[in-house]
């Protein structure tokens, strides 16, 4: 059990992996759980496609620093949320359908610039890797982790209000625009905060997984976001652990595992499973 499970964090590159991992589990879960309640998951999913070209715009100008290819991810994302709203408000439009346009070509750019940059591992960038997480990606996770949570502290009561009862925000004279704005721009650092071990395909699959699996433990928000933190927690750890015994990435071997987590929640969890669901069906 100790080769199993606690020698392979012996080695440096994996306790960096699994500090950033568990940094970010911190503030991306929380943020999924508020999408999934706005009832706007496959926006995170547009985002981690929306960050490539910035991320290899940054690798074009900095190398293989996380510092500027994490700023060219923010860039890049921020300006595909930004695009997106824009189109959808001047085509009167459903904001699914202005999201996805621009995505799909922010995400053709960022393969074009990608594939022709000598020393830029495509298949890094989309998977990540774990020996990509040095100090420096370490400190740029610790970093988005910190100012996600403040900033979710800052605009937590406009963002509860705004997502469950935004007539009731309207009727107390608050701004649901700048709540929303700001809920944006922690879901793109979050985003780019995951790029780094996780990959740019699949940096939101610790935002999301999570996320739908605590539906399955609890009705209400706080007990949701908890469950989504434990499930990203254990999700990061035996994710780590999977893709170092099996020689496979980081991003794919904690999506594998959150997702083992989301079905037993759907399986056995005690609101809205399967189980519940037959107990339920054999009381009436």
């Amino acid at each position: 059990m100790y080769d199993l499970l606690i020698s392979p964090f012996s080695f440096l590159f994996l306790r960096r992996a699994l500090i950033g991992c568990l940094a970010l589990s911190l503030i991306a879960p929380p943020l999924g759980v508020f999408l999934t309640i706005r009832r706007m998951s496959l926006t995170a999913d547009v985002l981690q496609h929306g960050i490539l070209p910035g991320v290899a715009i940054g690798a074009m100008f900095g190398g293989l620093s996380m510092w500027w290819m994490g700023a060219g991810g923010l860039l890049a994302g921020l300006l595909v949320a930004l695009l997106a709203g824009v189109i959808t408000r001047a085509t009167d439009g459903r904001e699914d359908s202005g999201f996805a346009g621009v995505y799909l070509l922010a995400l053709a750019a960022g393969v074009a610039l990608a594939s022709r940059e000598r020393g830029i591992d495509l298949t890094h960038l989309l998977f990540g890797s774990v020996l990509a997480v040095d100090d420096a990606a370490l400190i740029l996770m610790a970093a988005i982790a910190s100012i996600g949570l403040f900033g979710l502290a800052v605009i937590w009561r406009g963002l509860v209000l705004e997502s469950l009862d935004p007539l009731l925000l309207q009727a107390q004279g608050g701004g649901g625009m700048r709540f929303h704005a700001g809920f944006m721009v922690l879901v793109v650092l979050a985003v780019v905060g995951g790029f780094a071990a996780l990959g740019t395909l699949m940096s939101v699959g610790l935002m999301m997984l999570p996320a739908i699996a605590a539906r399955h433990w609890s009705r209400f928000l706080s007990g949701q976001i908890l469950a989504s933190v434990v499930a990203a927690v254990l999700s990061s750890g035996l994710g780590l652990l999977v893709s170092f015994h099996a020689n496979i990435p980081a991003g794919p071997a904690i999506l594998l595992v959150a997702g083992g987590i989301w079905l037993a929640s759907l399986a056995i969890g005690p609101e809205s499973s399967l189980r519940s669901r037959a107990l339920i069906a054999a009381h009436d």
